[in-house]
């Protein structure tokens, strides 16, 4: 309830000198759709991160932690995990439970894994963020959605950027879009390395992209390519005592286990990933997009435990009928359709010898289908607005021990999951009130099932559950200030969660039920001048309180009911500002804590709060059809020493992965623009 009052405060703010004339040039808002909407009819509530000057390119993460409740971790370079209110319980490392597309195509694999790691910077426009169930438009998962935007519409010409920094960091991108009548092509290149902070760290990714696209009457045909190549180092992850001597070190040898620089633990990552997309419209009301994708990655992981390979092809599609009309007041959008992705993929397990696969542990082929049928309305009069949407989704996992004699199979499947969603969008002038119910649900993913131990786990259950927000945004001067705030509750059941062994391999249990309680506010301000030095000034803030606690869990003789789900800070806090003066110089400066996080169920130990501040300055000069732009900033300014991305229930007490202290970078972009 307190939740709901403080929203309730939040949105009857006073609306102070709402009377200013002074013009504001048009701002994109912060709001941008997601299932199927128009901006008219809102009724999700999303946030967009975008990559355009002056935000900078130096850490993904960094941008992706200006959004409140997302909370995005580097155990090392090239090292991703993704937490949107609190689902990194289920990621060790990768992105699990939260479905990420690619301009429409599919990056999660239908195991439910996703190689975020294979994006570069140039990859994308922008970053959309959807949090909560998404499970009503978009399948299975209770973690959240990301919708990355491809480069698939920049004006034409040419682009290429140098930026290094610490720790022997070196970048290149380079970009170039031609434009002929209505044929849109683009290709990109992106070059990434480091020798990372810490021992055994280093990291190499070269990456190719190609987008193009076709319009014609009513139709348009999109292509896309995206392909990566990836190596990078894990450190492993350490106990208190090693942190505080050597935040810098790898993991060390301990009993009959290697040190991680023993066996060079690493992760070479070959993906590859194709699709297409047509859209088409039908007379009046009715349109269709249709995609269909094929994708295949190659990865091998020299762990302390093993030497894992695995070849993982899968492919799929997903097409969506609209229909749109509108009768004087009254407007109804309807939209249905179906997903479908089918993986095969083969798994290999062998002892690790000095960093090479030696004998033979486990050789298991996997076989994965997964479909989801959904259909939705949108029905708006005045200034209401209704939704509701539902899914229906099926997945099937076959699994064949070929090493075992006879072969062994064991086939799992979580049918007949219906996943709804409502809400209810009053506009009042000049604000917004929203409210929504949905539920999620997210089978266990391959990997939870066949975990690191080798070990397959029959018992896992599916997790779901309801979610109730409310969401109250304001407008105050003259539109440029702009408040948001919501509260939800998550009852989330059979949730799963991680487990550590004594050498860092992970297996996951169901924990019974979990309460998510949680408060998000945004606030920013954005002004154009149109006389004097300055030329705007943008200035956000996200703050998010999460109250997550077992509501009862017990294990074995272990009771953990009533104890706060580690790994999820309780209070999170961006600041940003952006200033860009007219001569072209400008200055970006990012202010990020965390409050102190579990580090297990028990609540025995924790990582303490920390804080951090990045600036950068640059200057920006258009010269004719050239733009010039030269940059430089630092992280980490107040040189902290902090983990990021801990190892939640670590055996041991090897929770610890240090992040970089303070930190500098520099770089060079120059774009040619064609007529």
């Amino acid at each position: 309830m307190r939740y709901l009052i403080l929203i309730f405060l939040f949105f009857n703010l006073r609306e102070a000198a709402a009377q200013e004339t002074d013009s504001v040039k048009t701002i994109t808002p912060v709001t941008v759709q997601a299932f199927q909407q128009k901006k008219e009819a809102t009724t999700a509530v999303v946030r967009r991160v975008t990559y355009e000057p002056p935000s900078s390119k130096a850490s993904l993460v960094t941008a992706m932690n200006t959004i409140a409740g997302v909370r995005m971790e580097e155990r090392s370079p090239g090292s991703y995990r993704i937490n949107i209110r609190g689902s990194s319980l289920r990621s060790p490392f990768g992105v699990r439970n939260v479905k990420v597309y690619w301009g429409g195509i599919p990056l999660t694999d239908p195991g439910g894994n996703t190689y975020f790691n294979q994006l570069a910077f140039n990859n994308f426009n922008s970053v959309t963020v959807f949090k909560g169930p998404a499970s009503s438009m978009y399948g299975a998962g209770t973690g959240g959605l990301i919708l990355v935007e491809p480069p698939a519409e920049r004006e034409k010409g040419l682009g290429l950027e140098y930026f290094t920094g610490s720790y022997n960091a070196r970048h290149i991108l380079a970009d170039g879009t031609w434009v002929k009548d209505n044929y849109t092509n683009t290709v990109t290149y992106a070059h990434d390395e480091s020798d990372g902070y810490r021992a055994q760290s280093a990291m190499q990714r070269n990456n190719f992209s190609w987008n193009t696209q076709l319009k014609w009457n009513s139709q348009e045909l999109t292509a896309s390519v995206l392909f990566s190549d990836l190596y990078y180092q894990t450190p492993g992850a350490l106990t208190l005592k090693e942190f505080e001597q050597d935040p810098r070190a790898a993991r060390p040898k301990a009993g009959a286990f290697p040190g991680a620089a023993q066996i060079n633990a690493a992760i070479w990552q070959k993906t590859i990933t194709a699709g297409v997309t047509h859209k088409q419209k039908f007379g009046s009301y009715w349109s269709n997009t249709t995609t269909g994708y094929g994708s295949y990655a190659l990865v091998k992981n020299s762990a302390v435990r093993n030497f894992e390979q695995r070849r993982e092809p899968h492919w799929g599609g997903r097409t969506v009928f609209d229909f749109e009309k509108k009768w004087a007041e009254t407007s109804l959008q309807w939209s249905t359709g179906a997903e479908a992705q089918q993986g095969y993929s083969t798994i290999r397990v062998s002892d690790n010898r000095n960093g090479r696969p030696d004998t033979l542990q486990t050789d298991d082929d996997v076989t994965i289908g997964t479909y989801s049928l959904f259909t939705q309305g949108i029905l708006s009069r005045k200034s209401w607005t209704y939704t509701a949407g539902v899914s229906f989704n099926r997945s099937r996992l076959l699994f064949s021990r070929l090493n075992e004699y006879p072969v062994t199979e064991q086939v799992f499947r979580y049918n007949n999951e219906v996943a709804p969603r409502f809400t209810i969008l009053k506009k009042f002038r000049p604000a917004d009130l929203l409210a929504t119910v949905s539920r999620g649900f997210s089978p266990p993913t391959v990997a939870e099932v066949l975990p690191s131990t080798t070990i397959i786990n029959p018992d896992l259950k599916a997790e779901h559950g309801w979610n109730y927000e409310i969401t109250a945004r304001k407008a105050l001067l003259s539109g440029r200030l702009r408040l948001e705030a919501t509260g939800f509750y998550f009852n989330l059941s059979q949730a799963l969660v991680q487990r550590r062994d004594s050498s860092g391999a992970d297996y996951f249990t169901n924990a019974g039920n979990i309460r998510q309680k949680g408060l998000e506010l945004y606030a920013s301000y954005a002004r154009y001048f149109e006389a004097g030095l300055p030329d705007h000034l943008n200035i956000t803030a996200n703050y998010a309180h999460s109250h997550f606690k077992y509501q009862d869990f017990v294990k074995a003789a272990q009771r953990y009911s009533g104890n706060w789900v580690p790994g999820v800070p309780m209070n999170t806090l961006n600041a940003q500002l952006d200033l860009v003066l007219k001569p072209g110089i400008y200055t970006d400066i990012n202010y990020y804590t965390a409050s102190s996080v579990f580090l297990n169920d028990a609540n025995a130990e924790r990582a303490p709060a920390y804080h951090l501040l990045g600036i950068k300055l640059g200057y920006r000069k258009q010269i004719h059809a050239v733009q010039v732009n030269m940059y430089a900033g630092v992280d980490n300014l107040f040189n902290e020493t902090y983990s990021l991305g801990n190892d939640i229930n670590a055996a041991g007490g090897r929770y610890y992965n240090a992040a970089p202290p303070r930190n500098y970078y520099l770089g060079a972009a120059i774009r040619v623009q064609k007529n």
